[in-house]
């Protein structure tokens, strides 16, 4: 817990802790985690019947009431392409809020003109619904951003389909190094996204991710965390919005972030200080440093024990059962000299391991195989060794002073 603290992460148990250390699966949101979050609007992308002045002015009109980034980036945008300034004025509209039930968001003017943006399959069934047709060469454009790693935002005004907003976002860099570390240690990586399948194809590609979910809801994080649980793993996740606080309340590790909203930091079991998403990798590294090191010294006890233990009863029953004495292969002085040296021993091995606990094993990505195999080979030998020697010196120095 103290190892997590120092990264700006406050746990609400160690059970959190030591699950992540376990976890099979991460779900992570490609927004802010995976690319840097900052899509921004790099074209206006017009299609058959509708000019580029009337994609443009409608690109601006829906974003007038839009105070994200990308909805700033829009009107950035149409300034650039010299949209007149008449056309920024909010007098006379209201904003429409997207919702992720509509997947689109828009403006509502007071002479009843409706212009919307936002996924192309939404903004083509809310034209189709209202009498429009949706062009031919729709589905070619937006493939062709997606294609790109790009976002394509269809804009509507009533029932015409205007055209594409381009928004472009880019992976972060060092993330694929950092999901083959993870992908060492057996962990599988999965992918959320509002982007359609070929968008979210194309970034999953490039960020090297093990899977991805497109046009992901709130309910679709729910079902996948369930359906690998039933599976037996567990499963950590992070999140930030009231929408998520189901999705990591059902997470065996749930990571919220500060700068969220109260119900995620309600429902996850940790709340990283920093609202850093890719946090989650360095808690599950803890995790698995933690489970690295209790194996390791699980190991060298055990080993220890049981060479302890055949190094000395033979010693210890050497007088009472002649045989015994053939056994007595540290060659120890007395019976006395090795239940001594046997407990003065013990009373020195245990406080030199509390060290070695505190600071923990050096963290090293690998799979479950190689980890027993490294352990076996360097404490498991270690304790074999270790009880030989230690025990073999005591007995002497026992013996040189004459106190056995």
């Amino acid at each position: 817990m103290d190892r997590v603290t120092k990264f700006n992460v406050i746990e609400k148990s160690g059970k959190a802790v030591e699950a992540a250390g376990d976890i099979n699966t991460i779900i992570l949101d490609k927004t802010g985690t995976i690319t840097h979050g900052n899509r921004m609007a790099s074209s206006f992308i017009p299609v058959k019947n509708s000019s580029r002045e009337e994609l443009n002015r409608a690109a601006l009109q829906s974003s007038l009431h839009d105070e994200t980034p990308e909805g700033r980036s829009v009107i950035e945008l149409a300034k650039k392409l010299g949209v007149p300034e008449s056309e920024f004025q909010t007098t006379g509209s209201e904003g429409v809020e997207f919702r992720a039930e509509t997947r689109m968001s828009g403006t509502d003017f007071a002479d009843g003109r409706k212009v919307r943006k936002g996924a192309v399959d939404a903004i083509k069934e809310y034209v189709m619904e209202h009498g429009g047709t949706v062009p031919d060469d729709l589905e070619e454009k937006a493939e062709q951003i997606a294609m790109e790693g790009g976002t394509p935002l269809a804009v509507a005004d009533g029932n015409r389909l205007l055209g594409l907003i381009y928004l472009k976002d880019t992976v972060k860099p060092g993330m694929r190094e950092r999901f083959d570390e993870l992908r060492k240690m057996g962990i599988k990586t999965i992918m959320c996204t509002g982007d359609n399948p070929l968008t979210a194809a194309t970034i999953a590609k490039e960020a090297g991710v093990d899977d991805f979910i497109a046009e992901a809801k709130p309910e679709g994080k729910i079902d996948v965390i369930k359906k690998e649980q039933s599976e037996g793993k567990l499963v950590a996740m992070t999140g930030d919005g009231t929408n998520d606080a189901p999705a990591l309340a059902q997470a065996d590790v749930g990571l919220a972030m500060n700068s969220g909203m109260i119900a995620a930091k309600e429902a996850a079991n940790m709340v990283d200080l920093d609202s850093d998403p890719t946090k989650i990798i360095e808690v599950v590294a803890i995790g698995k440093q933690l489970l690295m090191t209790r194996g390791a010294l699980t190991t060298f006890s055990i080993a220890n024990d049981v060479e302890k233990y055949f190094a000395i009863i033979p010693a210890m029953f050497m007088l009472a059962i002649p045989q015994m004495k053939a056994l007595n292969i540290m060659n120890l002085a007395t019976p006395e000299s090795a239940i001594l040296s046997a407990f003065i021993f013990n009373a020195i091995i245990i406080p030199i391991l509390i060290p070695l606990a505190i600071k923990g094993v050096k963290y090293v990505p690998m799979s479950a195989t190689k980890l027993l195999t490294r352990n076996l080979f360097i404490f498991g030998l270690g304790g074999v060794i270790v009880p030989f020697i230690g025990i073999k010196i005591i007995d002497l120095l026992l013996a040189i002073f004459n106190l056995v």
